[in-house]
């Protein structure tokens, strides 16, 4: 896993992807995980790779020590943080690589020109550099889709917020006319008009009336 914000729920995600990894395990291997024999588990190791600025930088993020106050004895997740401290190493090129990124989106947002700029520079600096030599356009086309999923993400929050807007927009509409047809009944109710009669001029139901009218005397 890669994070530029280090959160201490990222430990409960690595607990989600690790639960989902071992369920697709046992579902590939046709094993039984509701018969008596043991299921055959692939051992877990999980880590992260932190590619923001921090000055706290724990070796390790426990599930039971973040959110259970240290309490054992029960379910534990301990996950490795990997922050690039390294001279040269693959996991600092990677760091490196991702920083040089996040200053280029910056200059030309989450463009194409961003993710080539990126690259030059990083074969400049020798970053990951036999690795974008031999795989240059790969590397373009996968951030471009990685753009093109954020984009899509961004944008289904986007209408699920004007659809909220919309729905709320139109429930204050329906609250008003529901408002306003309870004073008129009220007001028809005072001057004797059945509750019949009501209910079909304001076409509402005649319970809804009945209920209105019980309340009359404190309207």
């Amino acid at each position: 896993m890669r994070s530029r914000h280090l959160s201490v729920n990222i430990v409960v995600r690595a607990f989600l992807y690790l639960a989902q990894t071992w369920n697709d395990y046992i579902e590939t291997t046709n094993q039984n995980r509701y018969g008596s024999r043991k299921l055959s588990l692939p051992r877990p190791e999980m880590y992260v790779i932190f590619s923001g600025n921090r000055q706290e930088k724990p070796e390790y993020l426990s599930l039971t020590d973040e959110f259970f106050g240290g309490e054992k004895g029960f379910l534990d997740i301990r996950v490795k943080m990997l922050y690039g401290d390294g001279k040269n190493d693959i996991i600092s090129q990677y760091v490196n690589f991702t920083k040089i990124y996040q200053e280029q989106s910056g200059l030309y947002g989450r463009t194409k020109e961003a993710v080539q700029e990126t690259i030059r520079i990083c074969k400049d600096r020798d970053v990951l550099k036999e690795y974008l030599l031999s795989h240059e356009k790969e590397v373009v086309s996968i951030m471009m889709a990685l753009f093109d999923q954020e984009k899509a993400v961004e944008q289904f929050g986007y209408e699920k917020m004007q659809e909220g807007r919309k729905e709320g927009r139109k429930e204050g509409r329906e609250e008003g006319r529901i408002r306003q047809a309870k004073k008129t009944a009220v007001n028809m109710l005072k001057d004797g008009e059945s509750l019949d009669k009501i209910a079909r001029f304001l076409e509402v139901p005649i319970n809804m009336i009945q209920s209105w009218a019980k309340g009359c005397d404190d309207l």
